[in-house]
């Protein structure tokens, strides 16, 4: 019972991390917004990178970028929260549906990876040269979003024995 409950709480506040960030991008706007429209007008990148072509400069696609970012990590947060609300329904259930209750919160936890790692890191990273700007460069933070992400659905993912009696 006790791997259960840790592997609950692990969740629990990994959902509450990714609300925590998806309710500060949406009620501090913009605070995150400068970050999103350079990285996306590659205006901070090596002035003589090759890649300048791929830069998004209109104010509309760059908000309609951030905003899909704030969705994602609410879409990440809700399904993780309905993963914790499955998992604590069955903490005492029989070990096979302990675990397939696990599905939303594997859902959940891969969206935000692909967020972080598909989004930040290979998109932002690579594609937009974030990694060439010194001033707006979240690869760092991805790289540890990413991380504790993927800890916790390894964590996450291993079989429940059955619960002693």
């Amino acid at each position: 019972m006790v791997v259960r409950l840790s592997r609950i709480l692990l969740l629990a506040a990994i959902a509450l991390w990714l609300s925590l960030v998806a309710f500060g991008n949406l009620t501090d706007y913009a605070s995150n917004w400068p970050f999103v429209q350079h990285v996306l007008a590659m205006d901070t990148i090596f002035p003589n990178a090759g890649i300048h072509y791929r830069a998004i400069t209109s104010p509309l696609l760059q908000h309609l970028a951030y905003g899909l970012i704030i969705a994602t990590e609410a879409l990440a947060a809700v399904l993780c929260w309905l993963g914790v609300w499955r998992l604590w329904r069955t903490r005492t259930a029989p070990a096979a549906l302990f675990h397939r209750a696990k599905r939303m919160s594997v859902l959940g936890l891969t969206i935000g990876v692909m967020l972080w790692l598909g989004g930040f890191i290979t998109v932002g990273g690579e594609w937009f040269g974030m990694w060439m700007s010194t001033q707006w460069n979240g690869l760092e933070s991805a790289f540890r979003f990413v991380m504790v992400l993927l800890v916790a659905l390894v964590y996450l993912g291993q079989r429940d024995g059955e619960l002693d009696e």
